[in-house]
């Protein structure tokens, strides 16, 4: 599994070290090193949890959450760069979900925000999803739905 995860995994991990990004403060070197640890610790954690046939299977396990809770997987690759819980919580959005499953890697901003697609890869037997042109544009989402005081987040390129 561990070479089959990895576009979702790194998908996953450069989303949140470009929202830390986006937040300032924090080097490139950090950054780096913040996305590595990140892929590390989703790989670790996933490994027994991933399964391409029944990319549903596990979702739950895999789903990556802020909310007045720091995700253990995200703190703990913030830990390695020497970011606390605090400082972590003023970085990022107050409530981020972030799904990571085979073929697909979704987030929401705010409990009531849209989901967004991040990265999306047709499944082996021709099963498609929803077209992306279906799905509501994200652009809009990053100020909606937040609980705490807005920070303008102007990024969402997003290159597989």
């Amino acid at each position: 599994a561990g070479a089959a995860m990895r576009t979702e995994i790194s998908t996953a991990a450069a989303f949140v070290a470009r929202l830390l990004r986006a937040a300032g403060g924090i080097g490139e070197e950090q950054l780096r090193c913040f996305r590595e640890c990140l892929q590390e610790a989703l790989r670790e954690h996933y490994k027994h949890h991933w399964f391409p046939l029944v990319p549903s299977k596990g979702s739950g396990y895999r789903c990556i959450r802020i909310n007045h809770k720091m995700d253990p997987l995200i703190g703990k690759a913030a830990g390695m760069i020497g970011l606390s819980h605090e400082r972590l919580f003023q970085l990022l959005p107050s409530e981020l979900t972030l799904w990571v499953d085979p073929f697909e890697v979704s987030y929401r901003i705010g409990e009531d925000g849209s989901i967004c697609v991040l990265y999306e890869s047709p499944q082996p037997g021709g099963k498609t999803s929803k077209p992306l042109e279906s799905r509501s544009s994200c652009k809009e989402e990053w100020g909606i739905g937040r609980s705490s005081p807005s920070k303008n987040y102007n990024m969402m390129t997003v290159s597989s």
